[in-house]
């Protein structure tokens, strides 16, 4: 369903008074020598001053500026309100209100531009001073108790091994001592000098302690 329009009557009091002080600064101005679209523009330039210091008052409300640049607007809109109430004959307007009506333009532009060029104020943080930062929480240190050392067990002593007995010379068979026999006297014979050990031992080709045996009963250098 289409929602039901409620009158407001503040709105219809703001309407009914923003009308009655436009239509009062037109007389004015005009009465004071702004005729044709000049006159229309007076309480528009009027408006846009008071709407503008409202702005800025409420991002500021103590900047002194917008409160001086909002009551020039307010006196200028109940100024017009009051002159043409038949306190001043618009027929013989004074110079000074023809300079003043004159002069409004300049008046309200650098009004407006000092409004919206001024910086606001914003809080600025404050450092906190260096002396003053939290100190870290002191951490306790514990000392952890090392176990005693555990006493090493005792080695016993141990009886030094005996000597092995030498080792005996291996019994050399009779026919092998017979070929190693026959083997030196043939090199005797053919070179006339006794055969070496390791020549014998390289043409055998036993083990050496069956060679050291050989040699011996040999022997042969």
């Amino acid at each position: 369903m289409p929602r039901s329009i409620r009158p407001d009557a503040v709105l219809v009091q703001a309407v009914i008074a923003g009308a009655l002080s436009f239509a009062h600064l037109h007389d004015l101005a005009e009465a004071a020598g702004q005729s044709g679209w000049k006159a229309w523009a007076y309480p528009i330039s009027v408006d846009l001053l008071l709407v503008a210091a409202w702005r800025r008052l409420r991002t500021a409300r103590r900047d002194r500026s917008a409160w001086i640049w909002f009551v020039i607007a307010l006196f200028a809109s109940l100024g017009a309100n009051v002159a043409t109430a038949g306190l001043l004959d618009l027929n013989a307007v004074p110079a000074w209100l023809r300079i003043l009506v004159a002069g409004w333009p300049a008046l309200a532009f650098l009004g407006g531009t000092l409004l919206v060029h001024s910086p606001t104020d914003t809080a600025t943080p404050t450092a906190q001073p260096v002396g003053d930062e939290p100190a870290a929480p002191e951490v306790e240190m514990h000392r952890t108790e090392e176990p005693a050392p555990e006493p090493t067990p005792a080695v016993p002593e141990l009886a030094p091994a005996p000597a092995e007995p030498p080792a005996q010379a291996p019994a050399v068979p009779v026919a092998l001592l017979d070929h190693a026999r026959k083997i030196a006297d043939a090199h005797r014979a053919s070179t006339g000098s006794p055969m070496p050990a390791a020549d014998l031992s390289a043409r055998l080709g036993l083990p050496a302690p069956m060679t050291d045996a050989i040699t011996a009963e040999l022997q042969l250098t």
